[in-house]
């Protein structure tokens, strides 16, 4: 069944107008801007005379603001752009990024992680601890070190709370803005249209120059802080150089770079400092990781033109590197997807038996199994790796699938609630709970599943109209139930009060 279509809902009952992400969160982001400015005021108040102390950021944008606008942020991604369904992939960047917090300055270490279904570079930080990357970057980034240099820069980003501050220095940049936008209506008055027009476009110039300038500041502040994550948790430093350098040849003939390069601008100066900081640590041989292989390979068949096409890429590539473990995981990968299970199967068989511990070659090798069919061998593969890794979301994911293709579907539909508990900003968990459940017959949880599904879209009265789709199908004895329906459906419509507001 397809997913159902999760665009905001308007009270009017007229179909919703699309407007592109980016300027929807410029929209969102500068109502808050706004907001922050007209309460403050631009009068004095005897607290202004006080001398500040700490983190002046945390007076506009709180840390609890930041998290309100991340959550807001995310149900926009949600709704509006096309997100990674594998929970193998999906796993591997949520533990590589949580592994690289701790080398970090950040002091929560809780963040959140989107996969962007897009074959363009990109990465951001928004506020609140959400990282959102492009799958697209495991295509350039040829090694673990690599793409940690782009994860660290991001990660420094949030640690230095740079969207605060960016906020701080607009507002302190907004009175000095504001005398010279009013002197240069004096001197339109006084002189003629033209000469205000060229002075009003002189201060909105010398406006836009002091922004571009703490934004350079702050990139420069985030790769600097970003290689010493990267040092600290045992990676390359060279890895970022080398990322740079990668993308300044992928898009040096292009005429509309990446948005990765739009937000984040690679000038020379950028790449050389990166180069002297990376020289200054010790040299040392470094190995790239398995796990990312794994990951960058499923990137690479993810893209190709079509299964066979991935198929006869991964042919020549093991054909020139018969020993390379990632160019046969690629062609079993390739010829799974092909449908091609007599061939896959065996390759697979044999990659596992090279690291039958490493969690994520387990949960490939699961995913071979159940896509041909065998069934038994994958849920007796899942169920004994679920003993050594209760809940692991990946391994969770795949026997819920498997269980799923076996017609199991009750046990599937308790495995995929307990998830749901684990991982309630999941929205795959809610969509596929929701699949299982109408297979189980279980039509409340459908409802329930579906509301939580809707909801992380910010899709409120398409969640609590399902809710109390659920509430009419409750026994009336069951108050238990009854109260906790009526009590989701209360809060739905606090949150679409706040979002419509």
């Amino acid at each position: 069944m397809a997913r159902p279509r999760c665009n905001r809902t308007v009270v009017s009952g007229q179909a919703p107008r699309r407007v592109p992400l980016s300027t929807r969160l410029i929209a969102t982001l500068s109502s808050f801007l706004l907001l922050s400015v007209t309460t403050t005021g631009l009068k004095a108040s005897p607290a202004d005379d006080l001398p500040s102390l700490g983190d002046g950021s945390s007076s506009i944008v709180s840390p609890a603001m930041e998290k309100q606008i991340g959550r807001e942020f995310l149900k926009q991604i949600n709704a509006m752009v096309p997100t990674v369904d594998d929970p193998i992939l999906k796993y591997y960047i949520s533990q590589q990024i949580a592994d690289l917090a701790q080398y970090s300055q950040l002091t929560d270490k809780i963040l959140e992680v989107v996969l962007i279904d897009s074959p363009a570079v990109n990465a951001f930080a928004a506020p609140g601890g959400v990282v959102g990357i492009n799958l697209g970057l495991f295509l350039v980034a040829e090694d673990v070190h690599e793409y940690s240099s782009v994860i660290a820069h991001e990660l420094a980003h949030l640690s230095q709370r740079h969207f605060a501050r960016g906020i701080e220095e607009q507002r302190a940049a907004m009175l000095p803005t504001l005398a010279s936008m009013i002197a240069a209506i004096a001197i339109g008055m006084a002189a003629g249209g033209d000469a205000g027009i060229a002075a009003i476009s002189a201060s909105q110039a010398a406006s836009q120059s002091a922004q571009l300038r703490y934004s350079r500041s702050r990139e420069t502040e985030a790769d600097r802080i970003g290689m010493n994550t990267l040092v600290n948790a045992g990676l390359d430093p060279d890895g970022m150089a080398r990322m740079f350098d990668h993308m300044g040849r992928a898009y040096r003939y292009t005429t509309k770079p990446p948005e990765f390069l739009l937000t984040h601008p690679l000038s020379e100066r950028r790449v050389a400092d990166a180069k002297t900081q990376a020289m200054q640590y010790p040299e040392r041989k470094y190995t790239d990781s398995p796990d990312y292989a794994l990951a960058r390979t499923r990137a690479i068949v993810h893209y190709a033109d079509s299964p066979e096409a991935a198929v006869k890429q991964f042919r020549k590539a093991v054909k020139d590197d018969p020993d390379s473990a990632a160019a046969q995981y690629g062609l079993a990968l390739a010829l799974s997807r092909a449908g091609q299970h007599d061939e896959a199967v065996p390759m697979a068989d044999a990659l596992f038996a090279s690291a039958p511990d490493r969690l994520l070659f387990v949960a490939a090798y699961a995913e071979f199994l159940t896509a041909a069919g065998d069934y038994d061998q994958a849920l007796t593969l899942l169920e004994r790796h679920l003993l050594l890794n209760p809940d692991n979301p990946p391994l969770a994911m795949l026997y819920a699938d498997a269980l799923e293709k076996n017609e199991e579907y009750d046990i599937a539909e308790s495995i995929l609630k307990r998830q749901s508990e684990i991982r309630p900003n999941d929205v795959d968990v809610w969509y596929h709970l929701a699949e299982v459940s109408g297979r189980a017959g279980d039509i409340i949880a459908v409802h329930r599943a579906r509301a939580e599904y809707f909801a992380l879209h910010g899709a409120y009265n398409r969640a609590i109209q399902h809710l109390e789709y659920a509430r009419r199908l409750v026994s009336r004895d069951d108050t238990k139930l009854l109260a906790m329906l009526d009590q989701r459906i209360n809060d739905l419509r606090t949150e679409l009060r706040i979002a419509q507001s």
